[in-house]
């Protein structure tokens, strides 16, 4: 293989990645959600999902019901968390919604989490600022592929690895 079709493969390959990731940040925009995809990581929301599936996310601009499924991220927690809207108060003056969640699979509501993680707050809800997103469909188990990931690196590096390699050797 001469330099050329290295440099070629390489910059196709590039070029593939800037597509997806460009792809994906579009998805974005048009669900209005930073973050479209996520999987589930532990089985707090079983049996409405289980740990590995994918979910689709949107967020539109209406107000969340009770019983909607929402992804929502809390400052000084980096993996945000999927659970249903159990409880929803509306203050008219301010405008603002407050929500409670739980997961389906837990015995109490999320309130000791909101505690712990706005402690100088002493918050007992969540606002819709702190949902990413709102869950429109899931594909069960598929993310279990980026669970093996995570949980063994040498797993990650052995298939980015080979997917390289496969790619440099194609001709």
């Amino acid at each position: 293989m001469n330099l050329r079709q290295i440099l070629t493969n390489s910059l196709n390959v590039l070029m593939m990645l800037f597509g997806v990731f460009m792809s994906y940040k579009a998805w974005g925009l048009y669900t209005n959600c930073e973050s479209p995809l996520v999987v589930v990581l532990s089985e707090s929301m079983e049996p409405a999902f289980a740990r590995g599936d994918i979910l689709f996310l949107s967020n539109p601009r209406k107000a969340i019901d009770i019983g909607e499924i929402c992804v929502f991220k809390i400052p000084g927690r980096e993996i945000p968390i999927v659970h249903r809207v159990i409880d929803r108060h509306d203050t008219p003056k301010e405008g603002k919604q407050l929500l409670l969640t739980k997961g389906d699979n837990n015995n109490v509501d999320d309130r000791g989490l909101y505690q712990e993680l706005y402690t100088n707050r002493g918050m007992m809800w969540i606002e819709p600022k702190d949902i990413v997103g709102r869950v429109q469909g899931f594909l069960p188990y598929l993310g279990m592929f980026t669970i093996f990931m995570t949980d063994y690196p040498l797993l990650k590096y052995a298939l980015l690895g080979g997917v390289g390699l496969i790619v440099f050797l194609y001709e």
